[in-house]
């Protein structure tokens, strides 16, 4: 089969032929950018879902449908080595600068830029002169604290927008990586921007434990979000998204190769591109069949080994990975005191080690005592890759 029309694309990020089996978030975010911007009060949305389920995806085609609908969007990924200001100050810049060439008041774009360089010097961070000369305004965004700094700093940059007609749409992907005071700072923005009704939305995305860190870091975030949980696909919409885009290149996967890439994928979009990806590339004939599923099996597994699950397991301690293997000797969710016992420790003993782990995003807890891996078939990749030192 021709590689160039291969219409899989499996990757970090990259978009599928088409997001089936998520239209009700879409709608729901269509619904929220079109009643903020008409000054009628919506939740914001904190997409939660496993690893490989689409979520990023999903903040893409979110950020597409804001600015169809007229927004100015900032896009960042939270990562372990940067503050949320360290993403925020280039991106508000340029914002700013972005409205600054659009008709209208010019007066709350200077405000803004003042606002945001206070905010720069309460972080003593250095992003050069902003090409403009402007004058101190204190007692704004200036305290350091991100519970003072960030309401005000919001709240400037949709007064902004709505002088100009607009509005303001942030999407944060890996928001759980926040520092607790970044994102008790960015829920009590939300808060206040709500009642003020300002044109400025939050939609981000991170691991299922989002909810709990939320609620920890302001107990009243569930009344201010909804959570969607981003999950696996069914296995209609599993057939769907393998045969709508082979359809395009006049191909076609028999029922049984649908039936057992299903059954290899579990219905997790990422590896259903995967899976597509490969069996495209062995097949010989646009008329795909179980043998061909059987054929890619060995490049789909060498493939996600390598880029799915080991870049994520050599990032970790040998404490942190005898814990995870000492999970895939038994079904999960398992209890966390079960997996101390089998590491022959103590459970206090363990505790900082699955604390470690979900800060790092590869555990997380689903109720109480229990945990589960947050990335797919995790355990099955252990229990075939690496010779288990917990028995």
């Amino acid at each position: 089969m021709d590689p160039i029309k291969n219409p899989f694309t499996p990757g970090a990020g990259y978009p599928p032929h088409e997001l089936v089996g998520r239209e009700a978030v879409l709608e729901e975010a269509r619904i929220l950018l079109g009643r903020t911007l008409r000054k009628k009060p919506e939740k914001s949305m904190l997409l939660t879902g496993l690893r490989g389920v689409g979520k990023t995806v999903l903040l893409n085609a979110i950020e597409q449908e804001a600015q169809s609908q007229g927004y100015k969007t900032i896009f960042f990924e939270v990562t372990e080595s940067q503050t949320m200001g360290h993403k925020l100050i280039p991106a508000l810049r340029n914002l700013f600068f972005e409205l600054d060439r659009i008709e209208g008041s010019k007066e709350m774009i200077k405000r803004g830029l003042m606002i945001l360089r206070n905010f720069i010097g309460s972080l003593k961070l250095n992003y050069g002169e902003f090409g403009v000369e402007l004058d101190p305004l204190p007692g704004i965004a200036d305290s350091g604290n991100p519970e003072i700094d960030l309401p005000d700093l919001f709240l400037a940059v949709a007064e902004a927008a709505r002088a100009k007609n607009s509005g303001v749409a942030l999407l944060i992907d890996e928001i759980q990586l926040l520092r607790q005071e970044e994102l008790a700072g960015l829920i009590m923005a939300m808060h206040k921007l709500q009642q003020k009704q300002a044109p400025f939305v939050l939609i981000a995305a991170g691991l299922p434990t989002l909810p709990r860190l939320a609620g920890e870091a302001k107990s009243y975030a569930e009344r201010l979000f909804s959570y969607p949980i981003i999950g696996q696909l069914t296995k209609e919409e599993c057939d769907s998204a393998l045969q709508e885009p082979v359809s395009l290149e006049h191909a076609d996967f028999s029922q049984d190769a649908l039936d057992a890439i299903y059954q290899h994928t579990r219905g997790f979009p990422y590896f259903l591109q995967e899976w597509g990806y490969q069996v495209w590339k062995v097949a010989t004939h646009p008329y795909m069949t179980r043998d061909d599923v059987q054929a890619a099996e060995t490049l789909v597994t060498a493939r996600l080994d390598t880029n799915f699950f080991r870049v994520r397991y050599d990032r970790l301690t040998d404490g942190e990975k005898r814990f995870l293997h000492a999970m895939a000797t038994g079904a999960t969710p398992c209890k966390s005191a079960d997996v101390a016992e089998k590491l022959n420790m103590k459970p206090s003993a363990a505790t900082p080690i699955r604390a470690s782990l979900i800060r790092k995003g590869m555990i997380f807890s689903p109720r109480h005592g229990f945990i589960d891996y947050s990335v797919p078939l995790f355990g099955e990749f252990l229990n075939r890759t690496e010779k288990n030192t917990c028995q």
